[in-house]
């Protein structure tokens, strides 16, 4: 990934939604191509670090860019008024990194695509939460000098608190990264288990709390 500019494509249809989200990447820092279909898609070509792409375009899907896209190595948000399971299972199964539905705050958006660009760097390889360090590259989670005994998707939701620290994430914004190998969805009424149990786990080395009809948000004490 280029170390000066971030490059974004956005692929919408929506001449009106296209224009606000455009102004809000370039004034987030981020250079941004438009594109209101597939063709027009496919003629800017791959050189994005990341691509936010519509479902339900003019001239087909945003399903038809996936292949290109992440064959060279672009991070994939799809934005879309779609909000059917079967559409968000399949976009995590082709590899996207986050599923945004429409209407959403504007600010949210920005601050997904901040966590998927971390994630994308690993900020060194090394994520911090509280007393706890993640090192990226090697799945592992460290307390001090003890390594936390975390399954994959424990592992999984701590990472996910550690890019998003000190955000309120909903319920449903963390079940969308809490994917396991095998490419199973986490249903909502098991969230509370895992977190009850990272908590433990974690043993206070860093504050998960339970925003009362919200969600939960993580900081580093």
């Amino acid at each position: 990934m280029r170390e000066e500019t971030i490059h974004l494509l956005l692929v919408e249809d929506d001449p009106i939604i296209a224009s606000g989200l455009v102004y809000a990447f370039e004034q987030a820092g981020y250079q941004t191509a438009h594109a209101k279909n597939i063709q027009a898609a496919k003629a800017l070509g791959a050189s994005f670090d990341l691509a936010i792409l519509d479902i339900g375009l003019p001239d087909g899907s945003g399903f038809d860019l996936v292949e290109s896209l992440k064959s060279a190595g672009v991070s994939l948000i799809f934005l879309t008024a779609i909000d059917e399971e079967g559409h968000i299972i399949r976009a995590f199964e082709v590899g996207a990194e986050d599923y945004v539905t429409k209407p959403f705050r504007m600010g949210e958006l920005v601050a997904r695509i901040k966590a998927v660009l971390r994630r994308r760097t690993g900020l060194g390889d090394v994520l911090s939460l509280g007393e706890i360090r993640i090192h990226t590259s090697e799945g592992k989670a460290f307390l001090g000098a003890e390594t936390l005994d975390l399954t994959a998707l424990e592992y999984r939701l701590l990472l996910t608190f550690a890019t998003n620290k000190g955000q309120v994430l909903s319920r449903s914004q963390i079940l969308n990264q809490l994917w396991d190998a095998a490419g199973q969805f986490v249903e909502d009424n098991t969230l509370t288990v895992y977190i009850k149990r990272l908590r433990k786990k974690i043993d206070g080395g860093a504050n998960i709390e339970t925003v009362k009809g919200m969600g939960y948000r993580a900081n580093d004490h």
